[in-house]
C-alpha cells in the first residue's frame, strides 16, 4: 500500500489501428495502480469512463495477429464521446495515458490535457508530435549526430528508391506505430503496391534504407537510460506487428548479450534521441545493431507497450524496477513535471 495514495485516470483505447495493444496496455497499468493502493478510473477515450462490468469484457481482451479494420474503426468514432468531462477526471491527480499512435500518440491528446492544466504522463504535445513525425525525428537524429538509416519521402519513383537506397528497403507511414502499414520491399516492382498499403494508413510515406542486424531496444525513465534488451529475429526480418504481440512470436532477452561498450552506446544513444526530442518522463529507442557494431536509431516511442512483459518494462525489471513500480514512478514523475512548470 503506497503511502501518498493517488487518484489516477487511466485512459486507453482510442480510435487508431493500435486500439487492441493500449487496451492491453491499459488493462495491467489500471490493475498494477490499483494493486500499489490508488485509486483509479479506468477510461476508453472513445467511450468515457468504465463500469465495473465494462472493465471485466474491455480490458480481458486479447491482441489480435492484425489491426483493426479500417471499417471497425469507423464506427468506434462515429460512438465516440470526450473522456476529458470534468466531472469525470474531478480530482484526478494525474493521467496515465496509456494510447498509442493516432491522437493520442501524436501530441493532440497531450495539447487538451495541457489546456485542461491536468498532469498527464509522458511527453508533452511537442515531443510526441516530434517522435511520431517519423521524418522530421530523422532529421533531428542527424542533426544532433545519432545514426540513423537513410530515406526518402514519397512520392519517389523505383529507380530513384534503389539508387539512394538500395534493395531490399522499408516502407512504412510516417506516423504509425507497430509497424502498421510497414513492407519490407525487396524488388523494384514490390515497391507502388508497398506505398499504396502504406498510405492506406497515412497521407505521408517513408521509404527507408533497410539495414541488416540484430534489434536492440532501451527504455528510459526520468533521465536515466534503463537496460538494453533485444528481440531475437532472423536479421534480415522485420519485428512485425504480430511478432510483437502473439505470445512465444519471438525472444526478448534483458540485459541484451552485448559487449558492454556497444550496450554503453545504446544507453547514451537512448537518451540522446530523448532529449533531442524534447520528451519527458519515460521513452523507448529502437535501434538495429549491424555487423560492423554501429547502432542506427529507427524511432522513438514516446507511449511504448505498457503490459507487464512489454519491452519498456522488461528493460526497467532488469534494473530491478518492477511493474507497478514503473507505474507508480510514471505517475509521479508527470506530477513533478506538472508542479515545475506552474
Amino acid at each position: 500500500m503506497q503511502t501518498n495514495p493517488l487518484k489516477i485516470a487511466v485512459l486507453f483505447g482510442g480510435t487508431s489501428e493500435e486500439r487492441e495493444v493500449s487496451i492491453a496496455s491499459g488493462a495491467q497499468v489500471v490493475r498494477a495502480l490499483r494493486e500499489s493502493g490508488h485509486e483509479v478510473l479506468a477510461i476508453d477515450t472513445s467511450r468515457g469512463l468504465l463500469t465495473g462490468e465494462d472493465e471485466v469484457r474491455f480490458l480481458s481482451s486479447r491482441v489480435n495477429e492484425a489491426p483493426p479494420a479500417s471499417e471497425e474503426l469507423a464506427l468506434i468514432r462515429a460512438g465516440q464521446t470526450s473522456a476529458l468531462q470534468a466531472a469525470t477526471l474531478a480530482g484526478v491527480d494525474v493521467v496515465f495515458v496509456a494510447l498509442h499512435g493516432g491522437s493520442g500518440e501524436d501530441g493532440t491528446m497531450q495539447a487538451m490535457l495541457d489546456l485542461a492544466e491536468l498532469p498527464y504522463t509522458g511527453s508533452g504535445h511537442l515531443g510526441s508530435a516530434l517522435a511520431m513525425d517519423k521524418d522530421m525525428a530523422k532529421r533531428l537524429f542527424v542533426n544532433a549526430g545519432i545514426p540513423t538509416p537513410r530515406w526518402l519521402m514519397a512520392p519517389v519513383d523505383a529507380a530513384t528508391a534503389g539508387a539512394q537506397l538500395g534493395y531490399p528497403l522499408v516502407v512504412k507511414p510516417n506516423s504509425q506505430g507497430s509497424t502498421v502499414g510497414l513492407s519490407v520491399v525487396r524488388s523494384a516492382e514490390q515497391l507502388a503496391a508497398a506505398i499504396a498499403l502504406a498510405a492506406a494508413y497515412d497521407s505521408e510515406v517513408m521509404l527507408e534504407q533497410f539495414v541488416a542486424g540484430r534489434e536492440v531496444t532501451v527504455g528510459v525513465l526520468g533521465d536515466e537510460a534503463l537496460a538494453v534488451g533485444e528481440i531475437l529475429i532472423d536479421p534480415n526480418a522485420v519485428f512485425d506487428y504480430k511478432a510483437k504481440y502473439q505470445p512465444g512470436a519471438v525472444r526478448e532477452i534483458f540485459p541484451a548479450d552485448l559487449p558492454e561498450d556497444i550496450a554503453e552506446n545504446a544507453r547514451a544513444l537512448a537518451l540522446l534521441a530523448h532529449r533531442t526530442l524534447k520528451l519527458d518522463g519515460y521513452s523507448r529507442s529502437d535501434f538495429r545493431l549491424d555487423s560492423n557494431g554501429v547502432l542506427w536509431c529507427l524511432e522513438v516511442n514516446t507511449l511504448p507497450g505498457m503490459t507487464a512483459t512489454s519491452l519498456l518494462p522488461q528493460s526497467a525489471q532488469a534494473r530491478g524496477i518492477a511493474f507497478g513500480e514503473l507505474c507508480d514512478k510514471i505517475c509521479r514523475l508527470a506530477i513533478e513535471r506538472h508542479r515545475a512548470r506552474k
